[in-house]
Formats: C-alpha cells, structure tokens, sequence
C-alpha cells in the first residue's frame, strides 16, 4: 500500500514539473480572423483544382468575379400609405338636373354666400367679410390673392345649391367629403396680415412636487379679407365642361 501511495504522489511531481509556470502564460488570447470571401486569392490552389471539394459554379465564380456596376441606381423611397381615418375629399364636376335647374335661380339672385373648407375647416362666407383662421397659414405673404375652391354649399336669400353627402352607414361615410366644382364660382381672398394673441403664460406642476414649470404660448393668425363672390352662369359652366 505504502509502495502504491508513493508512486502516485511521484506521477504528480512529474506531471507539476512538465507544466510551465503561470508567469509565462499569456494575459490574452490571440484572436485571428480568416476571410471567408469568394475572392481567387483567398482560396487555396488544392481546393480550386479539387473537383470533389468545389462544384463546377463555384469554381466559375471564383475564376471570373462578377463585375459590379459603375455606376448604381438610385433606391426608391418607399411609398407611405394614407391612413385608414384620412380624409377623402372629392369633386363633384358632373351637369346634374338639380344644377340646371338651381344654378339659373342662384345667378339671378344675389348676394350669394359660400360654406368654404380652408385646411378641412368650414367657414360662412359673403363678400366683404374678415375671416381670422384659427392658425397660421403657410407659405403665404401679405397682400396674396387666394382662390378658394372647396365649397359644400352656394347659396342666396331662397336658393341654396348643396353638393352629395355621402351615404350613412358606409365604412367611408365619417371621413368622406364632396365638394361642389369650383367651376360654378369665383371667390378670391386678400391675406391682409398675421395676427398674433398676447402672450399667455401656464403653471404646469406635478403630484407631490414643488417644482412649478411654466409653457409660454404666443400663437399666430392670418387674417384674410373675402372679395366678390361670383356664381358663373349656366352657359359659362356647360361650356367649360365640354371643354374637360
């Protein structure tokens, strides 16, 4: 026992002694990175010439490389789709029986007013008004003339011309609108200037917080001054139908 005790703490010595000390290890490993590409000079002669290791279309691949183009197209940008609650606005551009019949009536009868959309909002308009748009219309300057062309309703003391609404009950019904052709009419508006409110000031705080933040707000408005309002005629109007 004492003999087979004695020969193992020996084979430990030994195999102790045959280890390098930890002093001479390296502190990091040494990471080498192979390329991996198709390239003719980072594959080896045996493996090209071998025909049991490559097929016959890698072998075409690497002995002639495909040529890229000089110069490469453009990518197209991707088309973003409308949202399912966007508003549909269209056009009625059609000679129904009710403009033959109502567009006579309105021409012989002044004044007219006009239900105007401006951003998707109506506004009650008749010649000579002041109409202060709730914001800040963009890229216009004073002294511009607009011609406004979304109108549902033409109208006078006892005539009204009124485009289609869409039909109750229909997936397109609340976010669909129709407006009359802005061929029945002329309306022109004058940007006078921007108006701005005076500056407010608002406390903002949060629960169990000292900390009070104020939001200061200044916003602007464009004023616009209404011209003539004109309702074309009903010869006027066929004749530029024809035309389309």
């Amino acid at each position: 026992m004492a003999l087979l005790v004695r020969s193992l703490r020996q084979s430990l010595l030994e195999t102790r002694s045959s280890l390098p000390p930890t002093f001479l290890l390296p502190f990091r490993a040494h990471i080498t990175t192979v390329s991996h590409s198709l390239e003719a000079g980072n594959v080896p002669d045996p493996l090209i010439q071998s025909g049991r290791h490559v097929s016959k279309d890698l072998r075409e691949k690497v002995q002639s490389p495909p040529k890229l183009p000089t110069a490469a197209a453009a990518p197209t940008p991707p088309t973003s789709k409308p949202s399912a609650y966007a508003r549909k606005d269209e056009v009625v551009s059609e000679l129904t029986p009710s403009i033959r019949q109502m567009l006579p009536l309105l021409k012989s009868q002044s004044p007219h007013y006009l239900t105007m959309h401006i951003h998707g909002r109506p506004y009650l308009l008749t010649s000579g008004d002041t109409l202060r748009l709730p914001f800040l219309m963009p890229e216009v300057q004073p002294g511009d003339v607009l011609r406004l062309d979304r109108a549902t309703h033409i109208g006078s003391r006892d005539y009204t011309l009124k485009a289609p609404e869409p039909v109750n009950g229909t997936r397109d019904a609340p976010k669909k609108v129709f407006y009359l052709d802005p061929e029945l009419f002329v309306c022109r508006a004058t940007v006078i200037g921007v108006e701005s409110e005076p500056l407010r000031i608002k406390e903002k705080t949060k629960r169990r917080q000292r900390h009070i933040r104020k939001v200061k707000s200044k916003h602007k408005y464009t004023v616009l001054k209404i011209g003539e309002i004109e309702v074309k005629s009903l010869e006027e109007y066929e004749a530029t139908v024809e035309e389309q």
